[in-house]
Order: structure tokens, then sequence, then C-alpha cells
């Protein structure tokens, strides 16, 4: 599946990045997140880079027999966004249970969001794993990991080290994206 998914991304014409954090479990983000072709594209780059992953997906998704199975095969996790379900700590308790990498798309949707949603970090933060920066380049039709950072604690600190990383990145629609902040900070204006 490695080759195969390397040959396509090649023959797309994608170039691939390869900055893995050391050790089989972290939390991959995977950003920017603006189009239903992402999806297809950050599976390529798991299969590409030998990558066990899963990710989380709204519930929704989930719902049709045929296709709730298909993507939990996948590696789909469904999430209910309506309501606190200690997602943050279930995920935190799977990635020090197992090795595997959780792909989460902290804009949460592929509409424009006004900030970024933080359960990553606490994620990473509880398990004691890297936070890895997975991402989709249109304009320089590349994709991968591009760096890792371990949480110190300091959301802020931490997350000026993820905005810097992200800030060039350009996704399939640019109108799409939002800015790269999270919901702390635009709450703080």
């Amino acid at each position: 599946m490695r080759f195969l998914a390397r040959l396509l991304l090649r023959l797309l014409g994608w170039r691939l990045v390869e900055h893995l954090p050391p050790g089989k479990r972290y939390v991959l983000i995977g950003a920017p997140h603006t189009s239903n072709w992402d999806f297809l594209f950050a599976l390529l780059g798991l299969w590409a880079l030998g990558i066990r992953g899963r990710w989380l997906g709204k519930k929704e998704l989930f719902r049709s027999p045929p296709l709730g199975f298909l993507l939990r095969a996948l590696g789909g996790i469904p999430v209910d966004r309506s309501r606190r379900t200690g997602l943050v700590e279930e995920v935190a308790e799977l990635l020090k249970k197992e090795d595997l990498v959780i792909l989460i798309t902290p804009e949460g949707t592929r509409a424009q969001a006004p900030y970024w949603r933080s359960g990553f970090y606490h994620m990473a933060r509880a398990a004691g794993v890297p936070i890895a920066f997975g991402y989709l380049d249109a304009k320089r039709k590349e994709l991968g990991v591009g760096g890792y950072l371990q949480p110190s604690g300091n959301l802020l600190q931490d997350f000026a080290q993820i905005r810097a990383f992200y800030q060039d990145k350009v996704g399939l629609k640019p109108h799409k994206q939002g800015p790269i902040r999270l919901k702390e900070e635009a709450e703080m204006g």
C-alpha cells in the first residue's frame, strides 16, 4: 500500500514531506482542511508515510451502514460534537495503550472556521505524546508531516510555534481557510 500511495501522489504531481516525530504514538494535525478532497489526500499521505492512523470525524458521516462500515475500516472514529463526552480523555487513554496516530482537523469543519479547537493539544498533553504538523499545501503541491513539538503545558506559547508552521500553507480551497488562532485567543480579541 505504501508503494502504491507514493506512486499515486507522484503521478498526481504531489511531493511527500517526511519530518515525523520519533515513536509510533502522536497526535497528527491535519490542516488546512478546506475540501472533501482533503480526506483522500490525507489517507494517501498516511499510507505513503506508513502511518497506522485513526481519525476523528463527525458522527453524521457514519450513519449510513455501508459508508459507516467503510469509514470505520479506514480508521474513522465517530464523534458527537453536539455534547461533551469526555473525548479528550478517551483519546488520551487510547494513545497511552496503543501504538497509533490520531489525525485531527483542528478547524473542525471544511467551512471557514473563526478559530481552531484546542482538543488536539489537550489530548497530546494528557497522553504525553508529541503533536505532529500534518499538512496539505496546494500552492506548493506538497503534503506530509513538516515537524512536531512536545506540548509544554503552555498552550499559547506552543500554539505560536504551530501557527508559525501553518501560516504559509494554502488549502485546496483557500477562500475557506480561517484564521490560525485558538478560541482562547479569539475571545481575548
